[in-house]
């Protein structure tokens, strides 16, 4: 065991980042904001320990579940083309709708197994890239 490194500071900035995460899902994602504030101002901290794989792999894991999270919504651009025909507008509305919901649905999942994956890696002392 490393006690060096199990009493850094950054290790518990680190862990919380990573619950903050965790928990952003049921915030609309602003605590995932707050998180990756955090990660770009106290980056240059970790820089040259193990803990600067974890700020990279939580800001990627940030951007890639916004990607997703915006991929979720574009289906209702196409509301405004259906014009004035309600059965094309109930139709479009439905499988905009269980578009979006699956694809948040599964990105929460995703963003959460990235988290937990880089507790269980940071609980281990080890970075998260080789």
């Amino acid at each position: 065991m490393n006690y060096s490194i199990d009493k850094d500071s950054n290790r518990t900035l680190t862990l919380i980042l990573y619950v903050l995460y965790i928990i952003a899902i049921f915030s609309a994602g602003l605590l995932a904001v707050i998180a990756l504030i955090i990660n770009y101002v106290k980056r240059s901290d970790v820089r040259g320990s193990i803990f600067e794989s974890h700020f990279t792999w939580q800001i990627r894991t940030f951007w890639w579940y916004l990607f997703w999270n915006i991929i979720a919504f574009i289906p209702f651009f196409f509301l405004f083309f259906t014009g004035e025909n309600t059965d094309l507008f109930a139709g479009v509305a439905l499988i905009a709708t269980t578009f979006c919901l699956t694809v948040i649905g599964i990105s929460w999942i995703w963003i959460v197994y990235r988290a937990i994956r880089g507790i269980i890696r940071l609980n281990d002392n080890q970075p998260m890239y080789q």
